[in-house]
């Protein structure tokens, strides 16, 4: 995700009645409930516990004058343990039907986001099984939390960390990511995108039925669908990876950055390894948003985008879509490297920039203003998850490459990476691999830079080969 007016201070079935959830649902006390949330220490009541999905399955049908969203979304899952219930997070239009393996269950609609559903006969461990959840109803604008009302009365979904649950029941948690389709109707003079392939386009009488797939496992807040009177560009990159981005009605004037993708997808590859997907693109939207978002394969764009979002937005699909964050505390692991990437490394290696005398004005800019130092970048806490990693976040990289060299540091980013492909990790993780690769013990480094609300020592600020 890149913030909106961000100044880098580096460098500029059939139906069944709703029942009531037993008493005894509660997880601690009943060993075949599934855990209503999965204890992330920001946002506890994320995700789901007892079973782990495998792929989403979601068809929809839209209506821009009228707002009416209808959805049918089939999830794919094993069990983890035994369950006679479990939840599902949703927030989006009233449910109408829920069925497991093909009969019906009962559910029940509880708390911000809960959908537990309690299926006819109990599900067993290490078995797979599927949920098909129907629903019906107005479409919620969230204005830029999930699903959002564009200004050409089109919509498109762009939160993070939530945003799937306003139009599709989930595991809402980047620990349980799975491979997704979609299936859209729409009348037949809007088009669709969403993230991945598209593998159909048809016109049925007055509708469009649209389909995507994305193979690749992806976290909820990165699936997307945007509902547009779009243009296309149709790019290659040399090695054939096909390239489709889009532009709403009033967003044609960011077309020539998108143009460069094909550049920006060739150097990211150099820093971090192969492109992790088949296909790449992006969404440019015309609603007032604040930020972009890296929707996995295609980055939603705002209408301020520059070539710094860009550049932004597709380091994401290594730091954050292929390997994501085991939880929202290890927010860094995204946002700090996206940000040294579009901060450092572009203007570095592609315009011959000399970051250094950046970096070292920016410490002397900022080093005596406590507010620059008072959120820390390993565990922000609540609420500040997206703050000092922006501003902060590409100065602790930068000292950390100096700290360690060039050739320990690009190596272990980009076999860290590799480690954890397609999968999650942490900061903490993060800190045991490039210790393991440097010579020297980088605790107090790694302290200084990471949990502290203070400067870095003298030592740790200026690395000697950053010392003039």
């Amino acid at each position: 995700m890149r913030l909106s007016g961000w100044i880098c201070p580096a460098v500029a079935g059939a139906c069944i009645v709703v029942c009531s959830v037993p008493a005894s649902a509660d997880p601690l006390a009943d060993p075949f409930v599934g855990a209503p949330g999965l204890g992330d220490p920001y946002y506890p009541m994320d995700g789901n516990g007892g079973y782990d999905v495998g792929h989403y399955d979601v068809s929809i049908d839209y209506d821009p004058p009228s707002r009416w969203l209808a959805g049918s979304t089939r999830i794919e899952a094993t069990a983890g343990q035994t369950l006679r219930t479990f939840n599902l997070d949703f927030a989006g239009p009233q449910v109408q039907m829920a069925s497991v393996n093909d009969l019906p269950a009962a559910f029940v609609r509880n708390g911000e986001h809960e959908l537990t559903v309690v299926p006819l006969l109990p599900l067993l461990p290490g078995l797979p099984f599927t949920v098909t959840v129907d629903y019906a109803g107005p479409a919620m604008d969230s204005e830029g939390a999930g699903w959002t009302i564009a200004p050409s009365g089109g919509a498109f979904v762009a939160g993070e960390p939530h945003s799937a649950t306003t139009w599709y029941p989930l595991n809402d948690t980047p620990q349980d990511k799975a491979t997704f389709a979609l299936h859209a109707t729409v009348p037949v003079e809007w088009e669709v995108m969403s993230n991945g392939m598209r593998t159909d386009d048809v016109l049925h009488g007055d509708k469009r039925i649209v389909s995507w797939a994305m193979t690749e496992p992806v976290a909820g807040y990165l699936t997307t669908v945007a509902i547009d009177r779009f243009s296309y560009l149709e790019q290659h990159r040399a090695d054939g990876t096909p390239l489709l981005s889009a532009f709403a009605p009033n967003a044609e004037g960011n077309r020539e950055t998108e143009q460069r993708l094909p550049e920006i997808l060739d150097f990211a590859e150099t820093l971090y390894g192969p492109y992790p997907f088949e296909v790449a693109g992006g969404i440019y939207v015309d609603a007032d948003l604040e930020f972009s978002l890296e929707t996995q394969t295609r980055p939603i764009y705002a209408p301020w985008t520059d070539l710094q979002t860009v550049v932004h937005e597709i380091a994401h699909q290594w730091w954050g879509d292929w390997v994501s964050v085991r939880h929202w505390s290890d927010i860094c692991l995204n946002e700090c490297f996206a940000s040294y990437t579009a901060d450092y490394l572009w203007p570095e290696r592609m315009e011959g920039k000399n970051v250094d005398d950046e970096y070292r004005r920016t410490i002397q800019k900022y080093r005596d203003d406590p507010k620059f130092w008072n959120i820390p970048l390993e565990n922000p806490g609540v609420g500040q998850i997206f703050t000092s990693v922006y501003y902060r976040g590409p100065l602790f990289l930068h000292a950390l490459r100096k700290q360690i060299g060039d050739e320990v540091f690009f190596v272990a980013v980009r076999d860290f990476l590799a480690a954890h492909a397609y999968g999650n990790t942490s900061m903490p993780e993060l800190r045991a691999f490039i210790q393991s690769r440097a010579q020297t013990d980088l605790t107090g480094f790694f302290d200084a830079w990471l949990n502290r609300t203070a400067p870095p020592p003298e030592e740790y600020l200026f690395p000697e080969s950053l010392r003039s």
